[in-house]
């Protein structure tokens, strides 16, 4: 009798512990189909939630410090510039250049990334003073495009470190300009539109390099 009674006894208790075993698996994995679901829904999130995919990739990949440099209206200035000599009209190569000193003028190079106002501060003197020169000879376009070859060299060494403001442009060489040193300008079409010699001889020179 007394062995029956254990052997009950004994079976209470395996039947108890299977109960506890299963439970505690149960348990782990309702606790890991849970974390699986949050996981999931926080993925979404990220991807459904535009600023927190912002955030993500900032933190992923890194941001680009913001360009202050108004490059785009910088270089439509220099082409306003281009295009009025040459049409040989040194009345707009003054007023473009006149606006191009204003829009020099609204760059505030305190508020610069180091490397930006170190790039900027290399050209943005000689920039502002041929143009200066510039606007200051409306009637004078032979002295105005002396100025323009060196306006032309330093709006290169800008747009290597500012960019081309978004567009297609082309670096073109005349020969026969400085004296027969030649000279470069920058311009917004792969036709050739001489600024150095006008009219004289507009499809004078050749596409040295296209900067996309």
């Amino acid at each position: 009798m007394k062995s029956k009674i254990h052997e009950r006894k004994n079976s209470i208790k395996a039947f108890a512990s299977k109960n506890i075993i299963i439970s505690l698996v149960m348990g782990t994995t309702l606790a890991a189909c849970n974390n699986s679901n949050n996981t999931v829904a926080q993925k979404d999130s990220i991807i459904t939630n535009p600023e927190i995919s912002k955030q993500v990739k900032k933190d992923t990949t890194g941001t680009a410090a913001p360009v202050m440099v108004p490059a785009t209206e910088i270089i439509a200035g220099y082409l306003q510039l281009k295009n009025a000599l040459a049409k040989d009209n040194g009345k707009d190569a003054a007023t473009a250049g006149d606006g191009l000193v204003a829009t020099l003028a609204k760059v505030d190079i305190k508020n610069l990334p180091e490397q930006q106002m170190k790039g900027y501060m290399d050209v943005a003197d000689d920039i502002k003073e041929h143009t200066e020169h510039i606007a200051a000879n409306p009637g004078k376009i032979e002295h105005q495009r002396e100025h323009f070859i060196m306006l032309s060299k330093d709006m290169s060494d800008f747009i290597k470190t500012f960019g081309n403001g978004g567009q297609i442009l082309y670096k073109d060489f005349c020969p026969m300009a400085n004296d027969g040193k030649g000279a470069v300008w920058i311009s917004e079409v792969k036709e050739i539109k001489n600024p150095y010699l006008g009219s004289k001889m507009p499809g004078c020179g050749s596409v040295k390099e296209t900067i996309k």
